[in-house]
């Protein structure tokens, strides 16, 4: 990723870390929510059974090199709780990858991460999930922008058994933007399960998110995202996508998509489709001699990649265009294959 990259492991720094930095034990934890609203009962989990890493871009910082996060389920029959809470200060600029990984072990990894923007502070955020194939995760992700600040966010999610994380984006100071993209696949009888929140409570807010990703054999996935426009929050632009490719008859994807709007002066939309891959597609390709097994994955890898090139961190691109091949490679993929 970076030789200059600031590297923490099970929430603690490995080696030197960069200027314009504070990172604390977390002796003194943020109060639970502060961030992410309400907290559910495993959010409440970690937070008690956690060690939290808290790190602070201060103010006017820019960091050229991106910092890099690992939490690593190893054990198998063993819980995870890692807890990240990350503070961009007024004006400065950082680039954030979390990695949440393990081996095949049956494990449940709890994540929770916190992102604060402060006014005019830019974050961009990577999460690539590629637990074991037994691994469970109940994830939550949270941001709050503040006045004029920029937040993207970008999931990768490959693997887990059971994987599933909610990414709420709350835009609290007026001007402030957002951006939340995904791409997921899952194959065998792995479940991907989404939910999403747009959060609109400062005036002229952009939010705009896109989830793209397919499922074949058994697979299952499920996204649920609101747009809420809070009263006062006049000139929100908000717009929400998610779209989803049926690769097997055995394999299902569920999309429900919702507004929630209490003020007069916006603009919102939402789409989302969940179909098979284009017969008309298939046919150009076949016609030119490639063979339909192919021809699939080639439809499957050009359906993704538009949000695969989007990726804040452009060095992440070719191993992710790399993992997703293999992974549609090993996958029985055609609506006539049993699971």
């Amino acid at each position: 990723i970076g030789a200059r990259s600031a590297l923490f492991v099970g929430g603690q720094p490995v080696g030197p870390v960069a200027g314009g930095l504070t990172v604390g034990p977390g002796e003194e934890p943020a109060p639970i929510g502060a961030i992410c609203g309400e907290p559910d009962a495993l959010v409440t989990l970690n937070a008690a059974l956690a060690q939290l890493l808290t790190v602070r871009v201060t103010k006017g910082s820019v960091l050229r090199e991106p910092l890099v996060s690992l939490s690593w389920a190893g054990a198998d029959g063993a819980a995870y709780f890692p807890r990240l809470v990350f503070e961009i200060e007024s004006g400065a600029d950082a680039t954030l990858i979390e990695i949440v990984a393990s081996p095949d072990v049956a494990s449940l990894v709890v994540p929770v991460t916190e992102v604060s923007v402060a006014d005019g502070g830019r974050l961009r955020h990577v999460v690539v999930q590629i637990l074991g194939p037994r691994a469970w995760q109940v994830g939550t992700q949270a941001s709050r922008i503040g006045r004029d600040g920029d937040y993207a966010s970008y999931n990768v999610a490959l693997g887990g058994d059971y994987a599933r994380v909610r990414s709420d984006s709350t835009l609290v100071g007026a001007g402030g933007s957002s951006r939340q993209l995904a791409v997921f696949f899952g194959a065998g009888r792995q479940m991907q399960d989404f939910a999403t929140v747009q959060n609109h409570q400062g005036k002229h807010t952009t939010s705009d998110l896109l989830y793209k990703g397919a499922v074949a054999e058994a697979a299952y996935s499920v996204y649920r995202g609101l747009i809420r426009v809070e009263k006062g929050a006049s000139g929100t632009n908000a717009f929400q996508t998610n779209r989803n490719l049926v690769l097997s008859e055995g394999a299902h994807a569920d999309s429900v998509p919702t507004l929630e709007i209490e003020e007069n002066d916006v603009r919102c939309s939402h789409a989302s489709a969940v179909g098979p891959i284009d017969e008309e597609q298939r046919f150009y390709l076949e016609s030119r001699g490639v063979p339909t097994e192919m021809a699939d994955r080639l439809i499957v890898s050009g359906f993704l990649d538009d949000v695969l090139e989007k990726v804040p961190f452009p060095a992440l691109l070719p191993w992710l265009r790399a993992t997703l091949a293999d992974r549609l490679a090993s996958a029985e993929v055609g609506m006539g294959v049993a699971p």
